[in-house]
């Protein structure tokens, strides 16, 4: 028998093979990349958003692949029953076209059914990651917590 533990482990250890990713999730699991449903935030990261079937597990940990090298990725706690597994830790990226690194924290929460992977929610500081690919230019925020305007970046 196999831990909900173990199949996430299994999961994130090799999360770019179907036939793997198949083995350990089911048919229709449902898996959340950093938000519900943001179309800003999936025109820079296509996987964003929610997504179901084997398929897009596979398509979201190609498409980070293909965008950034993974430096460090460390998980640091781990908080399990029997139907759920929330791991937390940091992951340290690089992209391939800018040369920018990002260390962002993480937090993953997986539900499994009858033995299998059913959910998977991955959240990360999305504000860092995609900024990673900014080459220039000024955001300007209103209205932020601090009561006025503010412009990040050059």
């Amino acid at each position: 028998m196999t831990t909900p533990v173990e199949l996430v482990q299994s999961l994130i250890s090799n999360p770019i093979n179907l036939e793997h990713v198949r083995s350990l999730t089911t048919a229709d699991v449902t898996y959340v990349s950093l938000n519900f449903d943001n179309p800003e935030l999936h025109e820079v990261l296509p996987w964003a958003g929610t997504n179901r079937g084997p398929q897009s597990i596979v398509d979201t940990f190609k498409g980070i692949g293909r965008v950034w090298e993974t430096k460090a990725f460390e998980v640091r706690d781990v908080i399990a029953n029997e139907q759920s597994v929330a791991m937390f830790g940091s992951f340290t990226y690089k992209t391939r076209t800018l040369g920018k690194e990002i260390t962002s924290p993480f937090a993953l929460l997986a539900r499994v059914t009858s033995g299998k992977i059913s959910y998977v929610q991955f959240l990360e500081d999305t504000f860092g990651t995609a900024g990673s690919f900014r080459a220039s230019g000024t955001w300007h925020f209103r209205g932020v917590a601090t009561g006025g305007d503010i412009r990040v970046g050059s």
